[in-house]
């Protein structure tokens, strides 16, 4: 079972001079669960090398076992500070992607060709695309073969309006990730406000929030052994 993982590469939160990035425990949950049930893992990120971490993800409140795990193993933070390039894999090397979330990549996979062009690939290669959190709205631009919005009648989550507006970012982000796959046709739910919600529709898995990141990446794990 060979995964990839995309990290996003950006790393300012709008014009507020604070700093953003992926959400540890998003990248951390899924690595494990992907490495404890033998799989191989590539990181990428558009930028490669080094992705930036959102420093709130780190602070006490938001480490989980499996953070602390992460950062304790000198392999994966090794592997972590030397993502490939984006625009170097190829989705015939792998058997299903997964994005973490993070307010990152609402600024940079959300509009970067590759990441939407690489998700178009695994989709028409009928492999899984998984996405957590934020990650939801790197599909905004992405399209089925006929050129519809990907999300169309399909069933997704996402980071949700009010769990934006909880974290105070709501003017902030360039937009809001329920809204953008309500307004692309996605048909939407959620689950309550920090509890895991997961939808699996076909080959597209989502995820609401840090807390879905596990059992994501799970059934991601549970349906490419079916």
């Amino acid at each position: 079972m060979k995964i990839l993982m995309v990290l996003t590469s950006h790393d300012q939160l709008g014009d507020t001079g604070r700093k953003t990035g992926f959400w540890l425990e998003e990248l951390a949950a899924p690595y494990y669960a992907f490495k404890d049930a033998g799989a191989e893992i590539t990181l990428a990120s558009p930028k490669g090398g080094n992705p930036p971490l959102d420093p709130k993800s780190n602070e006490p409140d938001f480490q989980t076992e499996q953070t602390h795990r992460f950062e304790a193993d000198a392999a994966a933070t090794a592997q972590l500070a030397a993502t490939v390039r984006l625009d170097s894999v190829s989705p015939a090397d792998f058997d299903a992607v997964f994005y973490p979330g993070g307010h990152g990549p609402l600024w940079d996979l959300a509009e970067d060709q590759h990441s939407i062009a690489l998700i178009e690939g695994f989709l028409a290669a009928n492999k899984h695309v998984a996405l957590v959190c934020h990650a939801p709205g790197v599909l905004r631009h992405v399209k089925t073969p006929e050129g519809k919005p990907l999300v169309e009648g399909r069933n997704v989550t996402g980071f949700t309006n009010s769990e934006e507006e909880a974290v105070g970012l709501t003017q902030v982000v360039p937009f809001l990730v329920e809204d953008e796959l309500i307004a692309k046709g996605g048909l939407y739910s959620k689950g309550a406000d920090w509890s895991s919600y997961v939808v699996s529709d076909g080959l597209l898995i989502t995820g609401q929030n840090p807390t879905s990141s596990a059992e994501t990446a799970q059934q991601l794990i549970k349906q490419l052994a079916q």
